[in-house]
């Protein structure tokens, strides 16, 4: 049985850059075949089933790559075109910065038109999961990133990405990663790839480069939220090869700390160990308090869904020492999401998963009476609320599951949905008749779709 062809997105975002449309490039082919002695007689229809998928036969792959240097005065090859080797469409160990550019670039468009493909992208597991940790992690390093480019690049473009970031991340905590996900994905195809093609030297393009990879990280929160687990993946590699480029290894550190993250999820708990481990090690006197008690606090739930209480403990410890060192204002925009309180979440959820609820308890019950944002504080109640279930006080879990519920209105977050669900059934299970008032109250928020 043959494959499916997957679209060509490679070509249809080199399509974009040059300002060829279908018709246009079809007719460029034709004239280039006739230079080579070719009666070729393509139209748009032609070029749509290539950008579909299907191979065009003969030299015809060659003369697209001609038409496109030709227009972009740069070279372009079959793998810039997706039509080298099967698979060229994703980054590939090794892939030099500017085509690692193209194929994010790519990727970005695709997502902006809500093609199917990119929406309904399978996270990889294994091998092609470690590989952008490994390659973040071991050299060789980008010695020069500067780049020639049509338009020049300033420190001002530079400053307004990472504004851009500050903005999206306050919108995604406000209005979840579901509403903000189409706002911060535009800006990427308008906003970040035109300065990554520009023209900049190697110092200003490692800040750039930099920017660039905080933007991309808060795009991958945000698919991660809106459950688009493969997408969200390969955002996340994406900043780490950002990272990477710009050479600041806090940076790589707290997108491997988005793949931790991601990791638990998925129930990959010795791969979010590995991750933890490989950020801490390797971005070393650049890790901060924050980012290293997180690290860390993530490592004792993953080795608590391990069953190894004796480890998680360890990280326990750890990342409560980590989170007294924690000066805000010494910290990286990044890692502004590690507030006081949270560290306590992250500890209680391990503590309930080796059972230790009183533990479990406290350090819940401390991480709610921290003031947070509404996003984080939905996420600490439904903590809450889970424990005071598992300790048999319904009535107490009702009244948590009541603020929480209230506080989760006006977010569009899967994540968020997933921990209402989840709450509303462990109410409903109770048996208690509060509890069931308070899960009639989350059922109807539930109700409104997304």
């Amino acid at each position: 049985m043959q494959p499916t062809p997957q679209p060509n997105t490679l070509l249809d975002a080199l399509l974009a850059e040059a300002g060829i449309s279908n018709a246009g490039l079809a007719t460029r082919v034709n004239q280039a075949g006739r230079a080579r002695g070719l009666a070729l007689r393509y139209e748009h229809t032609a070029v749509a089933r290539w950008l579909k998928g299907q191979r065009p036969r003969g030299q015809v792959p060659d003369l697209i790559c001609d038409v496109l240097a030709g227009r972009l005065r740069r070279p372009v090859t079959l793998d810039d075109i997706g039509l080298g080797v099967p698979g060229a469409a994703l980054p590939a160990p090794g892939t030099p910065l500017s085509g690692f550019v193209d194929r994010a670039t790519a990727l970005w468009r695709s997502d902006e038109q809500g093609r199917g493909n990119v929406l309904g992208m399978q996270a990889v597991t294994g091998t092609p999961a470690v590989m952008p940790v490994w390659e973040w992690e071991n050299p060789p390093e980008d010695a020069d990133v500067s780049h020639e480019g049509r338009t020049r690049v300033s420190a001002a473009d530079v400053s307004m990405l990472t504004a851009a970031r500050a903005h999206y991340e306050q919108m995604y905590r406000k209005a979840g990663g579901m509403a903000t996900r189409a706002r911060i994905v535009g800006f990427l195809g308008t906003g970040t790839a035109p300065l990554l093609r520009g023209a900049y030297g190697d110092a200003l393009g490692r800040r750039l480069h930099r920017a660039a990879g905080g933007l991309v990280a808060v795009a991958g929160i945000c698919a991660y939220d809106s459950d688009a687990q493969g997408l969200a993946q390969r955002y996340f590699h994406q900043a780490l090869r950002l990272a990477k480029a710009s050479g600041d290894r806090g940076l790589g550190a707290y997108v491997v700390a988005l793949l931790v993250n991601q990791s638990l999820f998925m129930g990959e708990y010795r791969q979010a160990v590995a991750f933890a481990e490989a950020a801490l090690r390797s971005a070393g006197r650049d890790i901060t308090p924050a980012l290293a008690a997180d690290l860390t606090a993530m490592q004792a739930k993953a080795y608590a869904h391990l069953g190894d209480a004796a480890a998680a403990l360890a990280c326990i410890l750890r990342a409560e020492e980590e989170a007294e060192r924690i000066s805000p204002g010494s910290e990286p925009a990044e890692t502004g999401y590690v507030q006081p309180g949270l560290v306590n979440v992250q500890v209680a959820e391990a503590l309930l998963s080796l059972g230790e609820l009183a533990a479990a308890h406290e350090h819940a019950a401390a991480a709610v009476g921290t003031p947070a944002h509404d996003r984080g504080r939905v996420h600490r109640l439904a903590m809450l609320c889970q424990i005071e279930l598992r300790q048999g006080e319904p009535d107490r879990a009702a009244r948590t599951a009541e603020e929480m519920t209230e506080r989760a209105r006006g977010m569009e977050s899967r994540r968020l949905r997933d921990r209402l669900r989840l709450v509303r059934e462990q109410l409903l299970a109770s048996g208690g008749e509060e509890a069931r008032r308070a899960a009639d109250i989350v059922a109807s928020a539930l109700r409104v779709p997304l």
